[in-house]
């Protein structure tokens, strides 16, 4: 939560306004810079937090991150343009929440099955 709340307001002061323009180029940098980095650093703490070796875990992150990048761009550039289109900021990290919690749970069962 407040990594991405904090990420919304950079959004917001990097690229000024609220046209479809705008909720789109802010949906592209998000997708292009804050979701991959966030992806590999969710994948990295979930095998060192189950006790992966280092090898282990760089395998596994290997093997999981395109796939999980893949299906990220299936349901995420939808959800933030309208997010940063119609929601104001306030209210996104809220918006996301509920969308995450199919994606926190997809994510959770890709990181952890061996």
């Amino acid at each position: 939560g407040p990594v991405v709340g904090g990420w919304y307001k950079i959004l917001d002061q990097l690229i000024l306004g609220t046209t479809k323009v705008v909720a789109v180029k802010k949906m592209v940098l998000d997708q292009g810079a804050f979701a991959p980095c966030f992806l590999g650093c969710f994948l990295a703490i979930t095998g060192a937090m189950n006790g992966l070796s280092v090898e282990e875990n760089w395998s596994k992150i290997q093997q999981d991150y395109m796939d999980a990048l893949l299906t990220n761009y299936c349901i995420w550039p939808p959800v933030q343009i309208a997010n940063f289109y119609f929601v104001p900021l306030k209210h996104r990290l809220a918006v996301v929440q509920c969308v995450a919690i199919v994606w926190n749970c997809y994510l959770s069962w890709k990181a952890n099955r061996m």
